[in-house]
């Protein structure tokens, strides 16, 4: 059995930044299994004297130092944190001081600034793309299709609604998806409503064998779950979809952060927010 750590993401806004760096890293050590504790939010030093306390009792519990890894912006909050029982991992000391030597300026240490709902131009852009994908997920409107940045195609549960919602929150991509169905294959043509927008289209496939499981997650014991049908489906929708000249990605083997961040470079999508 391999052995545990827990690995603290201290910040004081949401953390989000600290949790992507820190897991990236942890990814690198196969043969150690973490328990990721994110404490977001710790913002005065009253708060960074509870986060103390609460590493130190993982330290005691674990036997072992937790690791953390920390994108405080305030010095006094950071130092706090720094004197818990753990390995201290300051990103803004590590990656600030740098930058301000190779800038010939200071930074300005402010809280928050790179989630911040001040930005107004990327937190529209944002939640704009996210009302677009929420609304045109799976067909349900083909309302201002053309609008969309991008329409995925593909058959039921290969993944198309998480890779829109991830393109739409982290690129700002205006991103919508449609299903293909056995009508579709009975007559090899696109939907109707998806034939002007061929050029739009981006297609996604899976291999039958994972659609099953993930199917029979959801319908177990049903005919739309059977292998039988998954490897007709599969074997249509890449029949048709190539018929029309769309761009195919098998995603069997990737995580939805590599689905999006492929089918943005590939499609030449605009990256709208950072």
């Amino acid at each position: 059995m391999s052995e545990r750590r827990t690995a603290f993401f201290v910040s004081d806004r949401t953390g989000i930044t600290a949790e992507m760096l820190g897991h990236s890293l942890l990814t690198q050590f196969e043969s150690l299994r973490f328990q990721e504790v994110t404490l977001p939010f710790v913002d005065s030093v009253e708060k960074a004297q509870e986060a103390v306390r609460h590493i130190n009792e993982r330290a005691a519990t674990d036997g072992a130092r937790p690791l953390v890894i920390s994108t405080l912006v305030n010095s006094e909050i950071a130092q706090v944190v720094s004197g818990a029982n753990a390995l201290f991992l300051d990103c803004f000391e590590i990656f600030i001081s740098p930058l301000e030597k190779e800038l010939g300026i200071g930074a300005s240490h402010t809280v928050g600034r790179s989630h911040s709902a001040n930005d107004f131009v990327n937190y529209h852009h944002r939640i704009e793309s996210l009302n677009y994908a929420l609304s045109h997920d799976d067909g349900v409107s083909t309302r201002d299709l053309s609008e969309s940045d991008i329409i995925l195609v593909g058959v039921s549960r290969c993944g198309k609604t998480p890779t829109c919602l991830y393109l739409a929150m982290q690129y700002g991509v205006r991103a919508a998806n449609y299903p293909l169905i056995p009508e579709d294959f009975s007559t090899m043509q696109l939907p109707g409503q998806l034939r002007s927008l061929r050029k739009r289209l981006y297609g996604l496939t899976i291999r039958p064998e994972r659609l099953q499981q993930i199917r029979n997650e959801r319908r177990p014991g049903s005919r739309y779950a059977t292998l039988s049908n998954c490897e007709f489906e599969v074997r249509e929708a890449e029949a048709l979809m190539q018929q029309e000249g769309v761009p195919v990605l098998d995603v069997t083997s990737k995580s939805v952060e590599e689905l999006a961040t492929t089918i943005l470079q590939e499609a030449k999508l605009l990256r709208r927010i950072y």
